[in-house]
């Protein structure tokens, strides 16, 4: 198995960032603007990516595996494209001289090759998203995130 693995620093408290992970409208701040469902344990999240007019790029369900305020949040991906499914996303948070860290996984590929490519530097690009959301007050979620190729 492979994993996607990202480490960023935010200028704020892990309680400021937590609900930016664990919540609808946090989540819809910075990853997809279309964020819907439940986010509690044992219910499920679906991200919808969109072009700005409105046509659906992807969409990805995810089961909330675990809620820990100002520590960790988890899910499990359960419907989306073949190489998502089953695979976990997670987000831990350590506070670290005035900053809340965040070491954020992608684990469990099948392989490595252009698709987990895309989708690592698309997480990087999502957490610089969520940082500008928490330090700013505005992330770049899609359809308004950096473009990075001919995928999206």
């Amino acid at each position: 198995m492979f994993n996607i693995v990202h480490r960023i620093g935010i200028q704020a408290p892990a309680s400021r960032v937590y609900p930016a992970l664990s919540t609808i409208e946090g989540l819809a701040g910075w990853w997809t603007r279309d964020t819907t469902g439940q986010s509690k344990v044992g219910e499920s999240i679906a991200f919808t990516f969109r072009t700005k007019a409105g046509a659906e790029l992807g969409r990805f369900d995810m089961e909330v595996l675990e809620l820990s305020p100002g520590d960790r949040v988890r899910w499990r991906v359960k419907s989306g494209p073949a190489d998502w499914v089953g695979t976990e996303v997670s987000f831990a948070l350590a506070e670290q001289d005035g900053m809340t860290i965040v070491l954020f996984g992608h684990r469990g590929w099948r392989e490595q090759g252009e698709s987990m490519s895309h989708c690592s530097m698309k997480w990087a690009v999502f957490l610089l998203s969520l940082r500008d959301l928490v330090e700013k007050g505005a992330g770049q979620p899609c359809p308004d995130d950096v473009k990075i190729d001919n995928w999206n």
